[in-house]
């Protein structure tokens, strides 16, 4: 039976949604008795972030959380990659650093992956629950992307690019990843799936998308990048 979830957070300028992002995760009974480890990595912010995670650890002390500090900004995907070679958890997932995925999920993708027998899981947030989102441009693409990645992985998902993916962390760590911006979500989906032990769900969350204006950063650039990692890996 797993024993730990380890969270890794990348976080590059999120003063105003990281405490509330720790505070969830925090709040959340994981089932089967699974502790939480919680690993930040700041991508060389240049606003409050490292204040609100410091002082976060410091009125919370018997919960783990690790913070990680870039001196230059690199990206999620690099943030990633760092993050990973101080997972000490079985079982790892990737949160980002707002509130668009709620932390109450982890439940449901936990006890997909163990009632599944499954050792990857995926959220979906495009599911009925949250049809609203379907008249986006942001969904139009999303949906693009995935099914190019379906094409070449021989997957049936989804979502491809939801934030939330558990897996045992021994995939995670068999991984050797390269994307430094949000390729890494193609490159990541690519490489599990090479992997013959590799076993995918998919569960439906929910999900608040959030707007430019309120600190998204994902652009059209990342769109066409992500497209050239699904034909790369």
């Amino acid at each position: 039976m797993h024993s730990k979830l380890s969270i890794i957070i990348p976080a590059y300028n999120e003063d105003r949604t990281i405490d509330d992002v720790l505070k969830s995760i925090m709040a959340v009974e994981l089932p089967y008795q699974l502790k939480k480890e919680c690993i930040i990595v700041d991508d060389c912010s240049n606003d409050d972030t490292v204040k609100f995670v410091e002082d976060f650890k410091v009125k919370n002390l018997d919960f783990e959380v690790y913070l990680i500090q870039h001196n230059a900004n690199k990206g999620k995907g690099a943030s990633i990659q760092t993050a990973i070679s101080q997972v000490t958890g079985d079982l790892v997932i990737f949160q980002d650093a707002d509130l668009e995925c709620d932390p109450k999920d982890y439940v449901v993708l936990i006890e997909e992956l163990v009632e599944s027998k499954c050792n990857v899981v995926y959220g979906n947030r495009f599911s009925k629950q949250n049809s609203t989102h379907k008249r986006s441009l942001h969904y139009i693409i999303n949906r693009l992307l995935t099914k190019m990645s379906n094409l070449k992985t021989g997957l049936s998902l989804t979502d491809m690019e939801c934030c939330y993916k558990l897996m045992e962390s021994s995939l995670l760590k068999k991984l050797e990843l390269k994307e430094q911006r949000f390729g890494i979500e193609p490159e990541i989906t690519a490489k599990l799936s090479k992997l013959t032990e590799s076993k995918f769900a998919e569960v439906p969350i929910s999900y608040s998308r959030r707007s430019y204006n309120s600190g998204k950063k994902i652009g059209w650039k990342d769109g066409i990048r992500a497209l050239y990692c699904i034909l790369k890996y």
